[in-house]
């Protein structure tokens, strides 16, 4: 195996054993042949599309199969066996769909070759086989570290959107600008221009747009189901009784599970990133949604093992389950572990049971409570509050604080860099990086927090509405106004987030705890050049430059 796509890479270079999250060496290369077979249909999709052919069987199969090579989705190479599968039959039926449209309009089809002439095996031991043959570390061989690096940036950046725009599909919101982009992107990773940097950079910033979209779909898909974010105060210890924890990203599991445990003397909480749904007003209004308990993803193993009752992971965020909570933890969607009851169609039934079982917490904690919901909604209500606050100089400056969190050392930068933020600015924070701080006591400027939790890591999109919102009323570029981004990150997501904001333009954002190792140093010297992106530093000396500025 070689897999460098996330932050904590073994050596900061590349897994070539194991994982880092756990996944084994089988099924990384699964998941590399599951991208290799969904450029294959991609290719052949991307034509029979300008043909006028949509089939939305595949359009949702491509997007599930990138979302499922997310780092910390699927460990299970059964599951990633049977997703192959479905592959095959897939391609074969994009190739159909290609030839008869081409021969209806009178054209010839091309002989594409490549990933679309790939066949799939009817055992493992082959599969494997191809994967070794189609593995980045040749490609890296072949090709360089620059144009590889690219290449893959723009394939991080397609799974990061891929997840989003499940999210929304789920919801009942998507759209076919967004599968055809999909298509175009991995049809331009088979082909000729897919050496030349400027075009490779030039595609990885086009992800940044459509992520843009696709953020923009979910946040339209989110509101719309379950109401707007509401400033809400959520209290972070645990209530004597039965209980069941939920973590990932998902608000419709959540919003089922609420339904389906009414009345049945459970109470529900949310870890990690599913925070922010206290916020929503169609989820908090359930009584028994008690708050949230923990922290960031990558304490889980400690987390879950102390948690007395049953642990619902609603999409990417596992961790290798330990013994003790093995036979209560569940997966459901597209995360799955080997060994561990996945839930299908959403019937949470072995779930309740397992929290029934289970005894619960014996006991009420002594209370503590944090405050959520800043989303665009609530923070543009205010916004003549906060503006009016900035042209008195009551408010000096506003720091975008937040991305993924991780267990690499490095990211206690973060916390350092809260607590020095000068008490005449306010930070903005989002995703689970916000554990790193989102306890500490800031208080208040004028009576706006000094720390406003805006969401999950796609509310990067109502942090961006927000930046706009004030630049408008300040009359000036985004560039131009007091704010300064300070990011966190370790998956897929953050990189399309990421690109997404290299899209917009926004300039002197810092980057930790450590630079992509997918990134060569000739194609960081241009995003310095281009963009002035940096590594973070020290809190003191980063906090210096970006007041000063």
């Amino acid at each position: 195996m070689f897999c460098y796509q996330c932050e904590q890479t073994a050596g900061g270079k590349g897994c070539t054993r194991v994982g880092v999250c756990g996944k084994d060496n089988e099924t990384a290369l699964l998941q590399d042949l599951l991208v290799h077979a969904a450029q294959g249909i991609s290719m052949l999709m991307h034509r029979a599309g300008k043909l006028g052919v949509n089939d939305r069987e595949i359009d949702h199969f491509v997007t599930e199969a990138l979302f499922t090579t997310v780092t910390n989705v699927n460990f299970d190479p059964i599951r990633l066996e049977a997703i192959l599968g479905q592959a095959g039959m897939l391609l074969e039926r994009a190739k159909t769909h290609y030839t008869s449209a081409a021969q209806q309009a009178g054209q010839s089809a091309e002989s594409l070759g490549g990933a679309t002439d790939w066949r799939a095996p009817a055992n493992r031991a082959e599969m494997l086989r191809q994967a070794e043959e189609l593995s980045i570390a040749k490609r890296l061989e072949a090709l360089g570290p620059d144009v590889t690096g690219l290449q893959e940036l723009i394939v991080y950046g397609l799974k990061g959107t891929a997840a989003y725009a499940d999210h929304a599909f789920i919801l009942g919101v998507e759209d076919d600008s967004v599968y055809a982009f999909f298509y175009e992107a991995l049809d331009f990773l088979a082909g000729p221009q897919a050496t030349d940097v400027d075009a490779l950079v030039a595609m990885a910033l086009k992800v940044g747009e459509v992520n843009l979209t696709v953020m923009g779909l979910l946040d339209k898909a989110n509101t719309d189901t379950y109401g707007h974010p509401e400033p809400t105060t959520v209290r972070v210890t645990p209530k004597k009784g039965k209980a069941i924890l939920v973590s990932g990203h998902d608000l419709k599991d959540l919003a089922e599970l609420l339904k389906q445990t009414e009345g049945k003397g459970i109470d529900v909480y949310t870890h990690g990133e599913m925070l922010p749904c206290n916020a929503y007003p169609q989820l908090k209004k359930y009584p028994h949604l008690a708050g949230n308990y923990g922290g960031a993803w990558q304490d889980q193993q400690k987390e879950f093992d102390a948690f007395p009752g049953a642990i619902l992971m609603t999409t990417n965020c596992l961790q290798r389950p330990r013994e003790s909570y093995k036979d209560r933890i569940f997966t459901c969607g597209l995360v799955a572990w080997p060994d561990v009851v996945h839930i299908s169609d959403r019937d949470f039934t072995p779930v309740i049971e397992a929290a029934l079982a289970q005894p619960g917490f014996t006991e009420d904690a002594e209370e503590k409570t944090i405050t959520v919901g800043f989303g665009r909604n609530a923070v543009m209500g205010v916004a003549d509050t906060v503006i009016d606050a900035v042209k008195a100089g009551k408010i000096r400056h506003f720091f975008l604080v937040g991305g993924c969190d991780g267990a690499k050392p490095g990211r206690n930068y973060y916390t350092e860099f809260a607590e020095q933020v000068p008490d005449d600015c306010v930070i903005l924070t989002l995703a689970c990086g916000k554990y790193r701080f989102n306890k500490l006591p800031f208080g208040d400027i004028g009576g706006i927090l000094r720390l406003l939790d805006v969401g999950q890591c796609n509310d990067a999109y109502s942090a961006i509405q927000i930046a706009v919102a004030l630049a408008g009323a300040f009359d000036c570029d985004v560039n131009d106004l007091p704010l300064t981004m300070v990011l966190s990150w370790y998956e897929q997501k953050a990189v399309c987030i990421l690109l997404t904001l290299l899209h917009l333009g926004i300039q002197n954002m810092r980057l930790g705890p450590s630079l992509p190792a997918f990134i060569g140093p000739n194609v960081l010297n241009v995003l310095v050049e281009k963009f002035n992106i940096a590594p973070v530093g020290t809190p003191q000396e980063d906090l210096k430059v970006m007041l000063a500025g």
